[in-house]
């Protein structure tokens, strides 16, 4: 989890509204690289990714992860710490999904990319086995999206045709909002990727900051309403 949850109605979907850009939303039909997806454009959106990094794929002087009430979750290498204060979920070497509680807790260890102070409540992997997002549920690599939830809001289902079969496996497009995070603001979703070999794949084939297409109500993606 990025942030904490709220639950804001999505100014994008209705009838007329414009984009935070001043772009008109509603477009039907719009012709995407050739295809003309079934659906409505939102329009383009920023393009970045997170994943889930394991404490096992780092090494180095020890430093604590804290939950809430201020006690040690584990003493972890610094460099673990670091990524996790910014990707907001990831797995110790023990066993266990650490995941984003609250900021701004005293008794944290600063985190120098956000200067932020991060506690983290230890998870069940087999029910969180890659984290939780901002509404308390599990979220999926390739499959859940952090966004602005005043432009989308939790739950909102998208596809985003760039990201169709890109991946290892391949991507069918369809994404979740489930997550927050405090840079995702605006026109932005940050698309969580699971493995960072696999934000290396989708940097080479769709690169973060290029711009990716967001569109709602596609009947390909239906299935995912209420995940």
């Amino acid at each position: 989890m990025k942030e904490p949850l709220t639950d804001e109605r999505d100014p994008m979907l209705i009838e007329g509204a414009q984009s935070p850009s001043g772009a008109p939303t509603g477009v039907q039909n719009k012709t995407i690289g050739g295809r003309a997806p079934a659906g409505r454009v939102i329009g383009k959106f920023r393009n970045t990714y997170y994943d889930f990094p394991r404490e096992q794929d780092y090494s180095g002087d020890g430093v604590d992860v804290m939950n809430a009430q201020c006690q040690s979750i584990a003493k972890v290498p610094r460099g673990f710490h670091d990524a996790v204060c910014v990707q907001g979920s990831g797995s110790l070497k023990r066993g266990g999904t650490i995941s984003f509680a609250k900021r701004d807790c005293d008794c944290a260890q600063l985190c120098p990319r956000t200067q932020q102070k991060i506690c983290f409540d230890a998870l069940d992997p087999q029910a969180f086995p890659w984290g939780r997002g901002a509404a308390g549920k599990p979220i999926a690599p390739l499959r859940s999206v952090a966004a602005d939830t005043g432009v989308l809001p939790l739950g909102t289902v998208i596809y985003l045709p760039e990201l169709d079969g890109a991946g290892e496996p391949a991507s069918d497009g369809c994404f979740v909002v489930e997550d927050r995070g405090v840079r995702v603001q605006g026109e932005h979703v940050d698309i969580f990727t699971g493995h960072p070999g696999q934000t290396a794949i989708l940097n080479q084939q769709v690169p973060s900051n290029q711009g990716v297409t967001v569109v709602v109500d596609v009947p390909k993606c239906a299935r995912l309403a209420g995940r």
